[in-house]
């Protein structure tokens, strides 16, 4: 029996102008080139390496036992003004709430930048990105 991951599938139903109903599994939400009914393609790839950073980060502290009380992430994703307006620089800030050591949070970005985060890995590597975090 293999321990690989299911290939992960989504449709797209064309709902109109520049709107899709999107599905994965029970899952649906509705992508917006305009950002009114839903997030647009590129807020759903800026999401989707938050959450995966952010769910690394969760994971590893946990894991070590830290006493970990909240975590919010800040990302601001630079774009090229010519298409295909892929990003250019990520900068993504983390606010750690707890007394966890900031070298534990800094130990735990670096394993989800350099092994965990599929999505990051998943990216050109030539993108200038940028990762910070404080404790409070």
């Amino acid at each position: 029996m293999s321990d690989s991951k299911p290939p992960v599938v989504v449709d797209l139903t064309w709902e109109g102008e520049l709107r899709f109903t999107a599905t994965a599994d029970t899952l649906r939400l509705t992508l917006d080139s305009g950002s009114k009914a839903g997030p647009a393609p590129m807020q759903l790839l800026a999401f989707g390496i938050a959450g995966c950073m952010a769910m690394d980060i969760v994971h590893i502290l946990r894991k070590g036992r830290h006493d970990l009380r909240g975590l919010a992430a800040h990302l601001v994703g630079r774009r090229a003004d010519d298409p295909p307006r892929r990003f250019l620089a990520v900068e993504l800030r983390f606010e750690v709430a707890g007394p966890v050591p900031l070298e534990q949070v800094e130990r735990a970005i670096a394993l989800s930048r350099d092994t965990y985060c599929s999505v990051w890995q998943s990216m050109r590597q030539d993108i200038d990105f940028r990762v910070t975090a404080k404790v409070v």
